[in-house]
């Protein structure tokens, strides 16, 4: 049970086992683009990180060390798309390979849509991207969690696009809001 400052969150883990089939949503009608960021910079990693993240209390990462954060970038099998409209970014996804009994498989690490790109077709297109990019991998399966906190459409978006949940849990972890009061004070 969650007590002062702590929250509690079920998390869900999804899977997808082979590509999908069906056909990929319609592509947003705005000129937009994905590209892969090669040798992402910290900061521009952050930018994307906080901007996607803020409002559904991730924080992981907003208080991880510059030298942990780049570890975990530089991982091989580790890559960072970008979403851009017009020119701007919009939102990004990471991938992260991972081994499970010596065989490939892909997590969707992180994902998300800047607020002001949410609810205007980009979100189902950017997943199908994604989920496109893990597959021509050829990993075994693709696979990714999400909890109670991360915005209310994505668990059903991410069953809309084929993923099937194979394992909840609930968690008690420190409230995010608290830890970075703590670490912008010092305390």
């Amino acid at each position: 049970m969650a007590g002062p400052d702590k929250l509690e969150t079920v998390v869900t883990y999804l899977q997808m086992r082979s590509p999908p089939v069906s056909a990929p949503p319609p592509p947003p009608a705005k000129p937009h683009a994905v590209m892969k960021v090669e040798q992402v910079p910290l900061y521009f990693y952050r930018y994307l990180y906080e901007t996607v993240g803020s409002s559904i209390l991730w924080w992981e990462r907003t208080i991880m060390p510059d030298d942990d954060l780049r570890a975990a970038l530089d991982e091989d099998g580790r890559d960072v798309f970008v979403l851009y409209v017009g020119g701007a970014p919009a939102g990004y996804y990471e991938l992260a390979e991972t081994r499970e009994d010596s065989r490939k498989a892909i997590e969707l690490a992180y994902f998300g849509l800047f607020p002001e790109f949410i609810g205007q077709g980009f979100g189902a297109w950017l997943l199908r991207a994604a989920i496109d990019e893990a597959w021509s991998r050829y990993p075994a399966r693709m696979w990714l969690h999400t909890c109670t906190y991360d915005h209310p459409r994505a668990l059903p978006n991410y069953q809309r696009a084929g993923f099937e949940p194979y394992k909840q849990e609930t968690q008690v972890v420190d409230d995010p809001r608290v830890v970075a009061r703590l670490e912008k004070s010092g305390s």
